[in-house]
């Protein structure tokens, strides 16, 4: 069994909106942020959410989310982002999310998707992952 890859980092600076009347960041927010991370880890696969692939319309909409809440985060704090490929299963992936107000973790999350064929009808089907894409979603971050 080949070892785990790092994981993909990005970071966001959190905006004056993204807080509550406590002047935390609302909790909803943090799904927001792991959408965006998984968005970047994507692209830097050069894959995305919704793409053409082969001639077909590929999506992987999400089946399952969570995230757990370690501590506060408040305006113009910078958070780092870890992304984990968690588990690539036949048709879904997994992704694990870590939240990091410098050293400290703040939150953890959890995001799955599966794989799906979206017809000119807009009617969804799970395939299986192509091959193409899985071997990119496997990819070791350069660098």
């Amino acid at each position: 069994m080949s070892p785990q890859p790092p994981p993909f980092r990005t970071s966001r600076r959190i905006e004056f909106a993204d807080t509550d009347m406590a002047g935390i960041v609302h909790f909803a927010n943090f799904f927001r942020f792991m959408e965006a991370a998984e968005v970047e880890f994507l692209r830097a696969r050069d894959l995305s959410v919704v793409m053409h692939w082969e001639g077909r319309k590929i999506s992987f909409p999400r089946v399952a989310a969570s995230c757990d809440y370690l501590r506060p985060v408040h305006f113009e704090d910078v958070v780092e982002i870890t992304v984990s490929l968690q588990r690539l299963g036949r048709k879904s992936v997994s992704y694990a999310f870590e939240f990091f107000l410098g050293p400290e973790p703040v939150a953890r999350g959890q995001l799955s998707s599966v794989c799906c064929l979206v017809s000119a009808g807009r009617e969804i089907e799970s395939i299986e992952i192509p091959a193409s894409i899985r071997q990119r979603f496997e990819a070791r971050e350069e660098g």
